[in-house]
């Protein structure tokens, strides 16, 4: 039986990691849980999960768990940074899933890796942040990184057994988003509710807004290469508009392996659960048959200047993909609230980078300084756009 902590239970990988866990109750059993604002949502999970603990984002969130039954109610009912953190370190935990959304995340990831536990990693954005001091500590403390990320988990399966010194390079596949065949002209006027709309996965908002500007390739990038200690020029991107082939790892002989199935998250979640084994049934079966052609197109860096702003980061180091990510989150935030355009997001993350002198980011104050910094620049370019466009 493994016990799990889970970081970010009401979103879109929390809820299909708390399905597996249902479906395996042999396997998985829950003992605490952290969640953002949807308090409805994590009172059903407490009932059916019945957590020791739990986390929710401020005081006032708290105390809407206050008339929870007293015979589910959590022992211990956690808010904000200590909560958040106190959830990925606690003691009955033996595998902590990270699973909240942006910088938000980097914190309790390094909590519970500070605390020696197994972390089976959705946020991407701790390791583009810190992924130094993450894997410096995941390595201190003996703790494995098990990815959970379709991509890097496909790239972690292709390489179960493989010699380092045989690798050639890996080859992340994207989407290419809802927008990928529209001219970059068209891009202007994509509003919101186009961006949310992803042909392949159900993800959350900000998730789903950064696979249409390919941001979201981007930061898997750096983090595939803190995971597999690569360099830039080792981790190549196609486009693979079906999503059925999940990443590609090239050898030196010249073989190539891949990782096929459906574009469902339950495979990766239950990989990561349960490693080193595999658990039957765990999600759909790809029918190869109806699969359709396995089609692949070089990313339009142009249209979608994303990835390579990211590449840029990673390049640069230190503070700078924190700065990515900050500016980032900031701009995906003033877009789906209507503020800016959709190719503003690239614009304002561009120039918030050109104003910035990375720093070593030796410790987590320096990264999170870096992280403040950039949302203000990238909030102060975002109200100037939208009063541009209410000029207009």
């Amino acid at each position: 039986m493994k016990t799990i902590s889970l970081l970010g239970s009401t979103g879109s990988i929390g809820v299909n990691t708390l399905d597996l866990v249902e479906r395996y109750p042999e396997r998985f059993q829950i003992c605490a849980l952290a969640a953002g604002v949807n308090i409805e949502l994590l009172k059903r999970q407490i009932e059916r999960f019945r957590p020791g603990a739990v986390a929710v984002i401020d005081e006032a969130h708290a105390r809407g768990l206050a008339d929870l039954p007293a015979s589910v109610r959590p022992a211990d009912i956690l808010f904000g940074k200590e909560g958040y953190e106190a959830i990925a370190a606690h003691p009955e935990a033996d595998l902590v899933v990270s699973a909240q959304t942006g910088a938000a995340g980097l914190l309790p990831t390094y909590a519970a890796l500070k605390a020696g536990k197994d972390v089976a990693l959705a946020n991407k954005e701790a390791l583009v942040m810190a992924g130094g001091l993450i894997m410096k500590e995941a390595g201190r403390r003996g703790s494995k990184i098990l990815p959970v990320d379709s991509e890097h988990s496909a790239i972690f399966q292709c390489l179960q057994g493989q010699r380092g010194n045989s690798l050639k390079r890996v080859i992340l596949t994207a989407s290419g988003g809802p927008f990928f065949n529209l001219e970059k002209g068209a891009l202007q006027a994509v509003k919101p509710e186009d961006a949310l709309r992803h042909p392949n996965w159900k993800m959350g908002r900000k998730i789903t807004v950064d696979s249409a500007t390919m941001m979201n390739k981007g930061l898997e990038v750096i983090e595939a290469g803190w995971l597999f200690d690569l360099v830039m020029s080792k981790i190549a991107v196609v486009v693979h508009p079906p999503s059925v082939i999940h990443s590609l790892v090239e050898f030196v002989d010249g073989s190539i392996l891949a990782q096929l199935g459906v574009a469902d998250m339950r495979i990766p979640i239950a990989y990561a659960l349960s490693y080193p084994e595999r658990l039957f049934g765990a999600g759909p079966e790809l029918d190869l048959l109806r699969a359709g052609p396995l089609e692949f197109i070089p990313p339009d860096v142009e249209k979608f200047p994303s990835l390579r702003l990211a590449r840029e980061a990673a390049i640069a180091g230190g503070t700078m993909p924190a700065v990515l990510n900050a500016a980032n989150e900031g701009a995906v935030e003033a877009f789906i609230s209507g503020r800016i355009g959709f190719m503003e997001i690239p614009e304002i993350i561009e120039r918030v980078m050109d104003r910035h002198l990375p720093k070593g980011a030796a410790n987590l104050e320096e990264i999170l300084e870096a992280d403040r910094w950039a949302r203000g620049e990238a909030g102060r370019l975002a109200g100037g756009e939208a009063t541009k466009r209410r000029g207009n």
